[in-house]
């Protein structure tokens, strides 16, 4: 595995300044509940570089945002310096019941208005609460494979898969803070470690 990171890392075209990933996101991208350089942006950075890859992270993740708020900000989010995308939302519209065909044509723009711009991108799925019912959580399951193909788009099936609990299909307590809906440190580091080869490869492109 070091040997593949290695190989990713060094196939990274060489630039002046680091590259710059944008990481659009809600609150588990902006850090909530976290000392600043345990959240998701910092620790991936600091991955990244970790590989040999001159990596900056741009923090674009704002708590409580949805698929809708994410796509209003895509603009001023993607400024020039900005090479790649990671995309992280749909969390906060699953909790409020929003309709997935909505959340499904807001990432669609996202994604749409990244490949205009030649951007590569990394779409991280995120699971649909219960409590909506199985027909809810099946088109939510379906929204991000299939977005993926449509668009072309590197793809992470669940944010949380590095920290499941098998037994229960939920994150294990052990890496959740106490709300139980964000991770806590030693929960990133596991994130992180599982996504990063991903966005290596997302970046070789």
């Amino acid at each position: 595995m070091l040997l593949v990171l290695l190989l990713l890392a060094s196939a990274l075209p060489a630039s002046a300044g680091p590259k710059v990933i944008a990481a659009l996101g809600d609150s588990l991208t902006q850090g909530f509940g976290l000392q600043k350089t345990d959240g998701f942006v910092p620790r991936l950075q600091a991955w990244l570089q970790g590989q040999g890859a001159d990596i900056s992270v741009l923090n674009a993740g704002v708590s409580g945002d949805t698929t809708a708020g994410g796509l209003a900000r895509l603009d001023w989010t993607l400024s020039p310096e900005v090479e790649a995308l990671i995309v992280i939302l749909g969390g906060n519209d699953f909790l409020r019941g929003v309709d997935p065909v909505s959340s499904r044509e807001n990432l669609a723009g996202i994604l749409k208005g990244a490949n205009a711009r030649g951007l590569p991108v990394l779409l991280v799925g995120l699971p649909a609460p219960r409590n909506f019912g199985p027909e809810y959580q099946a088109s939510v399951e379906a929204m991000y494979p299939e977005l993926a193909a449509q668009y072309g788009v590197l793809y992470v099936t669940n944010f949380f898969a590095p920290i499941m609990d098998t037994a229960t299909g939920l994150p294990d307590p052990a890496f959740m803070q106490a709300d139980q809906i964000h991770p806590n440190s030693a929960g990133v580091l596991q994130i992180v470690e599982a996504m990063g080869p991903r966005v290596l490869e997302m970046l070789a492109k």
